[in-house]
């Protein structure tokens, strides 16, 4: 047997057979046993990471879930249009610049913030008692689609309710607080079914509920404005006699069009409503001369004003957007829910700009 030291580092031979000196084998074995584990705690913290990542991933959906079920069940798009609407309410009274002081600033957050408020409750009141029909016509909404359950869709429909009557108390305005309650009562009226009530299965009754609960909302900032806020006398101004006709007619058109889509279910379900007596093409056609007539009445009014500018921009604004609508309207398909939805979506849009024009009748 020969023992050959050559950088410190022992081998011994054996005949043919080669063979670790004991340390150099330990050492060898520690070494390998350390990289195994090494690479061990590797892949572990590799896994780990990938888990984390999985349940993070997992948990942004469940929230983006969450939150698309409740924005189907609060509709937002209403909520800005009634805060953009009553924004502009607000400014009617004003007389001059002075009047946008931090009290009116003050007042107007307050007439706002009970709004959106006011919004869940009036829809999801309607989708509480309209599951069934739901099923049918919009599977999408989250108590007809299961997503909520009837308990949660009560308790948000409850808490709401009680979160406007409470700031309407809280923020000391009589204007303000029966504008909201008359809201409440209204759209109960339109949805629970109980005796006398139910309004939306009967057509006029369903017209005037759509009609009477923004502009009793709407009327009650106005009027909280200009007499808690701005402490004047209570008074009909031409502006706010025209923009009550003009959401009147805008109103009436969008309650004989909002069930256009909704047929097959009103008809299985009993629900005696615009179109399911008249039809489709007859309730389109009623409804977009109603608009028409709106926005005539408002280019009359308009070029009657003695201020220049606001003749322009009042007759060439709304002269530009009835040219539009009727344009849009001859491309509808009212067999195609998804057309008639976007139409639908488009006559809001159309109310907020109106909500802008309104300012020019002066």
């Amino acid at each position: 047997m020969q023992i050959i030291n050559q950088d410190n580092k022992y081998h011994k031979f054996s005949g043919t057979k080669f063979q670790l000196h004991p340390r150099v084998l330990k050492a060898t074995v520690k070494a390998s046993s350390e990289k195994n584990q090494s690479g061990q705690n590797s892949d572990d913290a590799t896994s780990e990471d990938k888990v984390l990542s999985q349940q993070k991933d997992g948990h942004n959906a469940a929230l983006w879930r969450n939150w698309d079920a409740f924005c189907r069940f609060t509709r937002p798009y209403t909520v800005i249009g009634t805060i953009s609407g009553a924004a502009s309410i607000s400014l009617l009274p004003l007389t001059s610049a002075r009047d946008l002081s931090p009290a009116f600033f003050v007042g107007l957050v307050k007439a706002l913030i009970p709004l959106p408020f006011m919004n869940i409750y009036v829809g999801g009141i309607n989708q509480l008692f309209d599951v069934e029909i739901d099923k049918i016509n919009k599977p999408y909404l989250p108590l007809a689609s299961g997503e909520y359950s009837m308990a949660q869709g009560k308790a948000i429909v409850a808490a709401s309710g009680l979160m406007c009557l409470a700031m309407g108390i809280m923020f000391q305005s009589p204007p303000l607080f029966f504008g909201n309650l008359g809201a409440l009562l209204i759209g109960t009226a339109y949805s629970v079914d109980l005796p006398l009530l139910r309004w939306k299965t009967k057509p006029f009754l369903a017209a005037f509920s759509i009609v009477g609960l923004p502009l009793t909302s709407h009327l009650g900032v106005f009027y909280h404005i200009q007499k808690s806020v701005l402490g004047r006398k209570t008074v009909f101004t031409k502006s706010l006699g025209f923009t009550a006709i003009f959401l009147t007619l805008f109103f009436i058109s969008i309650a004989m069009f909002k069930d256009i889509p909704d047929v097959d279910g009103d008809q299985e379900f009993g629900n005696r409503t615009f179109c399911v007596s008249l039809g489709k093409k007859k309730v389109f056609s009623i409804s977009l001369t109603i608009l028409l007539i709106a926005y005539g009445f408002a280019v009359v009014i308009g070029a009657s004003s003695s201020i220049v500018l606001n003749k322009l921009v009042s007759v060439i604004g709304h002269c530009t957007i009835a040219s539009f609508l009727w344009l849009r309207a001859s491309s509808l398909n009212l067999n195609d829910n998804a057309s008639v939805q976007s139409f639908y979506m488009l006559l809001w849009k159309l109310l907020n700009a109106e909500y802008v024009l309104i300012h020019f009748i002066r």
